[in-house]
């Protein structure tokens, strides 16, 4: 069955990375909940072992939630490109190396790419919402779009810029946070969260 949190319940973040977090956080907002960073607590952040969104989504919520004593949201996305065979997908950070620099793996992306006609691209997210005595929930939500080079704006982390939805004509790096946030993947696992779990 699913758990609720009521309006004024503490909520750790499992996450140490600084964009998803203000996203996060953005999305939580109008929601009353008391939101404090795994960060915040000193908490350590678990290596991402599992092979799937949904597998790394589970381990960092439950790490945190075990750790703090408290319910725990953690995300678990990336960017998956189809004429790669949907990487960078699972290991999208990775790409970008220790230093974080995204814009190395953007034109990894692109390198690998080549000349393949094939721009098509996604974002997904997953959402687990876990307890300290194990329970966990999952929400998945995708966005399709394609593949831009240059990569184009300033707003957004990641692989933002190179990243241009369905219909649109904007990079999520171009848009503003309440355009992206309107249709993002992790919008979209967050309404599935909200639906779900939130009283």
């Amino acid at each position: 069955m699913t758990r609720q949190l009521s309006p004024g319940s503490r909520l750790v973040l499992a996450s140490h990375n600084p964009g998803k977090l203000k996203e996060i956080i953005g999305l939580l907002a109008p929601h009353q909940m008391d939101v404090v960073s795994a960060g915040a607590l000193g908490l350590p952040e678990p290596d991402e072992t599992e092979p799937d969104f949904a597998g790394n989504a589970r381990l960092k919520a439950v790490a945190a939630a075990t750790a703090s004593g408290l319910p725990s949201l953690a995300d678990d996305s990336g960017f998956c490109v189809s004429a790669l065979n949907g990487a960078p997908g699972v290991v999208s950070a990775r790409w970008a190396g220790p230093s974080k620099d995204f814009g190395a793996a953007m034109r990894r992306v692109h390198d690998e790419l080549g000349a393949a006609t094939d721009r098509r691209a996604w974002f997904i997210s997953v959402l687990a919402l876990a307890w300290p005595d194990g329970h966990v929930e999952l929400f998945e939500g995708r966005i399709d779009g394609c593949v831009v080079w240059p990569p184009r704006g300033l707003h957004g982390f990641g692989y933002d810029p190179m990243f241009a939805p369905e219909d649109a004509t904007e990079t999520y790096g171009e848009m503003d946070a309440g355009t992206k946030q309107a249709t993002s993947h992790r919008a979209r696992a967050f309404a599935k969260l909200l639906d779900a779990c939130f009283a």
